[in-house]
């Protein structure tokens, strides 16, 4: 009897651990995300802000793809809004959602390099209330929520207090950041490090019309040579698959007209984790296994590949895989060298006071506090 007491007991404990005997154990633990709404004032002077958000959105991604929170690395959703705006409907406050969250690197790229300037009245709380009452925020607690917005008028301006929007704000658990586009004390005179203080975000300052310094390494060359055959190893398929396979090189070619450095750090961000594709990708939609080759419309694969087989495909398939993983570690390995060279250059150069800067700054310590960690 005794015996049998401590098998049904051992049994118990087996089973709770793997979620039978507790239904509460039973549910799928959510994965963490770093959400971030971006809100970026598009009136006439800001030109040299939006070049900064083009120019240094990958290098903001390629820090964001090291994060982690325990053993898990946490997924990367960015969304995006243009305020200040003269061609929007003024009903609207000048305000526009270009982007609701979004996963997909290419997508939010070409959204960035949409955007135009032309004056208008730059309304700070209102379209801080716009995005945190539209955007899907979830109610996952280990979430990071993060929202920066950035201008360069007074931010009480507008039928919405700004008090009033951050306060809602946090009520969901969004930390609010400031970024003022020019002088520090401007920027207190005009209320913006008060959004930041009632948002427990943090208030800082750019020159937005400053030039980036462009580091050339000995390692760029070889991360472009290696980004042009990375593109090589993507299958498209599907009904928009020929679409984004084409967006794919249009925001490598955005980049590259920038500057080397911006097509560099695109690169390398596609040798990340965060760069996935398996809703127009074969080899990630085969890894991620939500595709069956068996079943898959042939007419929307390359013409090449439209007459092969499933069999024949999923070799195809297997070759482009082993390909991709050789090409994106060498460029992470490749990475890795350039960083240390580019350490070395900074200690020469004053680059604080620009958007990717202070950006990584307030996310790393913002995310330490909801135990995230690099």
């Amino acid at each position: 009897m005794k015996s049998l007491i401590l098998k049904t007991t051992a049994l118990f404990f087996i089973c709770t651990q793997i979620g039978f005997a507790n239904p509460t154990s039973s549910k799928k633990v959510k994965k963490q995300t770093i959400k971030m709404a971006i809100l970026l004032d598009t009136s006439n002077s800001m030109d040299g802000l939006i070049d900064q958000a083009k120019a240094q959105l990958w290098q903001i991604v390629n820090e964001l793809s090291y994060a982690k929170y325990g053993i898990t690395k946490p997924d990367l959703e960015i969304s995006i809004y243009e305020y200040g705006n003269a061609s929007l409907a003024a009903e609207e406050g000048f305000i526009r959602m270009v982007l609701p969250f979004n996963s997909d690197l290419d997508e939010i790229s070409e959204k960035l390099f949409s955007l135009k300037t032309n004056g208008g009245s730059e309304y700070c709380g209102q379209v801080i209330d716009m995005a945190v009452k539209e955007l899907a925020w979830g109610k996952n607690e280990d979430d990071l929520k993060l929202l920066f917005i950035a201008g360069n008028e007074p931010f009480t301006q507008g039928k919405v207090s700004y008090k009033e929007a951050i306060s809602t704000a946090k009520e969901k658990g969004i930390l609010v950041n400031t970024i003022f586009c020019g002088d520090y004390s401007n920027g207190i005179s005009g209320m913006w490090k008060d959004g930041a203080a009632l948002g427990g975000g943090d208030y800082m300052t750019i020159d937005h019309n400053k030039k980036i310094v462009q580091i050339i390494t000995p390692y760029d060359d070889e991360i472009i040579i290696l980004n042009k055959k990375l593109n090589g190893t993507y299958i498209y398929y599907g009904e928009k698959g020929s679409e984004n396979k084409s967006k794919q090189y249009k925001q490598d070619v955005n980049a590259a007209e920038l500057n080397e450095m911006v097509i560099v750090n695109r690169a390398i961000s596609k040798s990340s984790r965060l760069y996935e594709n398996s809703t127009w990708d074969l080899v990630d939609a085969l890894e991620k296994k939500n595709v069956d080759l068996e079943k898959i419309d042939k007419k929307s694969l390359p013409k090449e590949l439209q007459n092969k087989s499933a069999s024949e495909l999923k070799n195809f398939i297997a070759l482009k895989t082993k390909e991709r993983k050789e090409i994106q570690t060498k460029i992470r390995e490749l990475d890795t060298k350039r960083k240390k060279f580019i350490a070395t250059k900074q200690l020469e150069t004053n680059e604080k006071d620009v958007l990717e800067n202070v950006m990584i700054q307030s996310i790393k310590k913002q995310a330490l506090l909801k135990n995230y960690s690099w």
